[in-house]
């Protein structure tokens, strides 16, 4: 049986709520059964944020992530990498960015190692990044390269009641009906429906597929995608043997009833996917990326630079991808510790 591990955290954007979410993950590990996760970062920056927000909170600083792991339940273990210029909540620093890179890059190897359960990852701010260098639209597409990945990784957003797969993501809405294709949907289904049953236990993904246009199109007289795009990937779906289900009017695919009947959606563009599971579950929604070598989960929120350094920042999107990445990790084979 394999030992289990602890999860790689990583610090994100400094100036952002990601320090303060860690920390109330970390305190509240045992009322909320979060697994040991090792934060990827500063320790003195760490320490600074809970001294400033009265947290109790010992820091532990390892060097390697098997000890942050035996350490995990007396204080929250730091791997560190250190920040080139002091933080000031809501105020990113360019001078940081290149250590907001490090810890991803050093919780992909330590995964892709078998050191570490899984990768969680707290919220960035690309603009930031970009003004240091990095060349990538998002952290998703930054992991696939990192993990050489051949095919494109897929998004599932997770809550306890839904989940969600936009097949286009971060493009403007008249860009994400131009880019739209069978072959997308295929893609999206396809590893949907293999992540279902790896690393959620689903022995028969069922899977929805909300149409593009109102009504489903009514037959071609609202928009032909229906008939021209999703109606072909659906049956190239049924052919590889998902279960796949015709196109269905988004307004009818997310009330209780129908949630009932699938266990994940396939959703044309962004919003129609994160409306409805933000609706439902705004705090705890995960974000998943499928299709990759090693399992990667990430809270649904930014960097939330407005209530950084107040203490408001809830950690509760934190704690469910924590909480997923450890389930996600047992599916596997290769459970965390907690």
């Amino acid at each position: 049986m394999t030992a289990p591990r602890a999860l790689a955290l990583t610090m994100g954007e400094p100036a952002g709520i990601g320090a303060e979410t860690a920390l109330g993950a970390w305190r509240a590990r045992n009322a909320r059964g979060v697994p040991a996760f090792v934060y990827l970062g500063s320790a003195e920056h760490l320490r600074a944020v809970a001294a400033g927000l009265g947290l109790a909170a010992p820091i532990a600083v390892v060097s390697r992530i098997a000890e942050g792991a035996r350490m995990f339940p007396h204080a929250l273990p730091v791997l560190p990498v250190p920040l080139a210029a002091p933080v000031r909540p809501g105020e990113p620093d360019p001078r940081n960015a290149r250590a907001t890179i490090e810890a991803i890059d050093l919780a992909v190897e330590l995964a892709r190692r078998g050191e570490a359960a899984g990768v969680v990852t707290n919220p960035i701010a690309k603009v930031v990044l970009y003004a240091a260098g990095f060349r990538h639209p998002g952290h998703t597409e930054y992991l696939a390269a990192l993990c050489g990945a051949g095919d494109a990784p897929v998004m599932m957003l997770v809550s306890e009641r839904l989940r969600v797969v936009p097949v286009t993501i971060h493009l403007a809405l008249r860009d994400a009906v131009r880019s739209l294709d069978s072959a997308a949907i295929v893609h999206c289904g396809r590893v949907a429906a293999a992540a279902l049953a790896r690393d959620f236990g689903v022995a028969r993904p069922r899977i929805a597929v909300a149409a593009l246009n109102p009504h489903a199109g009514e037959s071609g007289h609202l928009g032909r995608e229906e008939i021209e795009i999703v109606a072909p990937a659906v049956r190239a779906l049924r052919a590889e043997g998902v279960a796949v289900g015709d196109p269905a009017p988004a307004d009818t695919l997310f009330h209780a009833r129908a949630r009932a009947g699938y266990d994940a959606v396939l959703c044309m563009y962004h919003d129609q996917a994160l409306i409805p599971l933000k609706t439902l579950d705004f705090d705890g929604g995960v974000n998943v990326t499928l299709g990759l070598p090693i399992l990667r989960t990430s809270p649904d929120h930014g960097t939330a630079f407005d209530i950084a350094g107040k203490g408001t920042a809830r950690p509760d999107s934190l704690i469910s991808a924590l909480r997923l990445a450890g389930e996600m990790a047992a599916a596997r084979g290769a459970p965390a510790f907690g």
